[in-house]
């Protein structure tokens, strides 16, 4: 079975609004005709039954009447914000607190897993291998820790004592080994921009290995800038401060604006200056080398996957092992469903093969739980407005999590079309409307590979698109239904809203935070309707006042309706619309100043960004619409170097 592209997205979503229509996305697999007697929903339960339970399927019924209800991701998106809250404690009821030697290494990966007989780095094709063991060779000069995460530190149990070591920097740049680390970058490929690029790889990330602490979870070290691997191709392996920053920062911000994401342990400069063309051009410029130390609980990618089934029969087992290698230690759960549970079945369609039965093939189980946690993850994404840049396979966690932040950006004035990427500006391929399109799209490359290795079939494959489309339907009229305020879903108030936003460019971020202080008053006069949001209508015309007047009415007719008194739901509405967004212009403005040497900015914007919903005394700029400056090329925009 040959690998075909998903080259273009589809309309099977679309951001004006953003609903499902009915015309089929352009995938490897056609789009899923399915007749389902019972949805799968994944169970946060860490018992040993089965990760998925039953829920009968919903009437057929209009799109304004639809209820919201409690979503999964509201308590898994408290658990990501409060992960250093339950620290670890030992015996006598200390909190645990390693040195960096005394890290429990497992190394899981090297170990389970066919790697590179070769350690040399020259840039090669890897064939039947799923890493290249490389040591870190990023050259240093007086390296200087800059900024850290006391967050990340807890759950790693280290003592935040150490990063008053002196050697700190030296083993956490890589420059000094650190002790019981086994470092190595991976091996994947990917589609870019719809197009299959081949072997890719990290070529400046290696990962030191994985640390246990001492709840038993899994925490993957990488450094980000250490040097080359074999997939750096004509790359030096290097980081500069511009990237580093941009990413630590916004890993950090993601985790507390509770959405799935990598994390950031610290940043460091290595003291040497490294060579960067920022927009292709031919002119390039010398610009302050940098690592991130980078933590997750795996950093496998779809594209993972993908370059060994690309690779033919000899590779396809390394497909099952990598499966069974996640399954394992990432998704344990679906190891343990009970094969007894008929719950786990599903009807594809009226012939006498249609019913599957996810229990008796772990793969369709967990591809199916990677898609909807993949849709969880984009309809988060568009309730922030965050928009990732760079959507190729090789940038998508198996986990669901927001990984390698390149040119991405959050909405400032509200245009679905936005694309920080200036690669992508021919098609804006990955724009913010796109995002969801381009996550079936991905999916559908994955479970391609899965079949390809013939660990799932094509009924299989198909489900979990299906799952994908109405995962994420399910939480993203979830989601705006919680930023409206609204007791339902209500499609043509929001509807209507977002055309407004485009229409006259209103602030994304803003406008939400403003909304919650619009009264429940049907009685409110005509010209008292619009004070609330008069900081966020900037330079509308009598025409379109008057729509935003009409739209207010609506709105206000709406959530009148509701027992809920004006108080209480602003306090709902303020905690899922956050104030402050990590604005491109905010991570300039800290970029500027730290490459003068002062990194104070960089370290109000951590500070600022662990509490997003909280009104901030003294830091009311920080949510200010951004300055002129902020719309040149570098800044509002930026290439997939930066």
């Amino acid at each position: 079975m040959l690998l075909r592209v998903c080259s273009s997205p589809s309309s099977f979503f679309n951001l004006r609004p953003l609903h499902l229509l009915t015309s089929s996305p352009k995938l490897p697999f056609g789009r899923p005709s399915l007749r389902r007697e019972f949805r799968l929903i994944p169970s946060r339960s860490s018992s040993s039954s089965s990760s998925f339970h039953r829920m009968e399927s919903p009437p057929a019924s209009s799109s304004s009447q639809t209820p919201v209800t409690a979503s999964e991701t509201d308590s898994l998106a408290k658990d990501l914000q409060n992960q250093n809250l339950g620290a670890s404690v030992d015996e006598g009821g200390a909190k645990i607190k390693r040195k960096l030697e005394d890290f429990n290494w497992d190394h899981s990966f090297v170990k389970e897993l066919p790697g590179d007989p070769r350690s040399d780095v020259t840039s090669r094709e890897v064939l039947h291998a799923c890493y290249s063991k490389v040591s870190p060779s990023v050259p240093v000069d007086d390296p200087q820790l800059v900024a850290w995460s006391d967050s990340v530190a807890e759950l790693l149990e280290l003592d935040p004592k150490e990063f008053e070591r002196p050697d700190f920097p030296l083993l956490l740049s890589g420059a000094k080994p650190l002790p019981g680390s086994m470092p190595y970058a991976q091996c994947y490929g990917g589609h870019q921009f719809g197009m299959w690029a081949g072997q890719l790889g990290d070529g400046r990330a290696i990962t030191l290995g994985e640390v246990l602490n001492s709840k038993g979870e899994r925490w993957e070290l990488q450094l980000k800038g250490a040097g080359k691997t074999p997939y750096s191709r004509f790359a030096d392996g290097l980081a500069v401060l511009r990237s580093s920053i941009r990413e630590f920062l916004c890993s950090e911000a993601m985790h507390f604006l509770g959405i799935p994401t990598t994390r950031a342990l610290c940043l460091l400069t290595t003291g040497q200056d490294v060579t960067r063309d920022m927009f292709y051009d031919g002119n390039p410029k010398e610009e302050p080398g940098a690592i991130v130390c980078r933590v997750s609980q795996s950093f496998l990618r779809f594209g993972s996957y993908q370059i060994h089934a690309s690779r033919g029969e000899e590779d396809l087992e390394i497909v099952r092992k990598l499966a069974d290698y996640a399954i394992k230690h990432h998704f344990p759960h679906i190891e343990s469903m009970n094969r007894s549970d008929d719950s786990l079945s599903f009807i594809t369609g009226k012939e006498d093969d249609s019913v599957v039965d996810l229990t008796s093939n772990k793969y369709a189980a967990w591809v199916v739980e990677i898609a909807e946690r993949t849709a969880t993850l984009v309809a988060r994404w568009q309730g922030v407005g965050f928009t990732h840049g760079v959507l190729n396979t090789d940038n998508m966690s198996i986990l669901g999590q927001t990984i390698d932040y390149g040119p991405f950006g959050f909405l400032d004035a509200f245009d679905p079309s936005f694309t920080p990427n200036t690669t992508d500006l021919p098609g804006r391929r990955y724009c913010f409307a796109n995002q969801p399109d381009i996550g079936l799209c991905n999916i559908a490359q994955f479970a391609k590979s899965l079949a390809v290795a013939e660990l799932i079939n094509q009924k299989e494959a198909n489900y979990a698109m299906e799952r994908y489309g109405e995962k994420f339907m399910d939480e993203y009229q979830a989601i705006m239904s919680k930023k409206l305020g609204l007791s339902k879903y209500n499609k043509e108030i929001i509807s209507k809203l977002l055309n407004n936003m485009a229409v006259d460019k209103v602030d994304y971020t803003n406008f939400f935070r403003l909304l919650s202080n619009v009264k429940a008053d049907p009685n409110t006069p005509e010209n008292e309707l619009l004070k609330p949001l008069k900081a966020a209508l900037l330079d509308i015309g009598k025409e379109r006042k008057e729509a935003w007047i009409k739209w207010v009415q609506a709105y206000i007719q709406e959530v009148s309706g509701s027992d809920t008194s004006d108080e209480e739901r602003k306090a709902r509405m303020d905690s899922v619309n956050p104030k402050y967004i990590l604005r491109n212009y905010l991570c300039q403005s800290a970029i500027d100043a730290a490459e003068q040497g002062d990194f104070s900015e960089v370290n109000n914007l951590i500070r600022l960004m662990k509490n997003p919903y909280e009104d901030q005394p003294g830091m009311e700029k920080y949510a200010r619409l951004p300055p002129a400056w902020a719309y040149r090329p570098g800044v509002c925009m930026l290439s997939c170097s930066s």
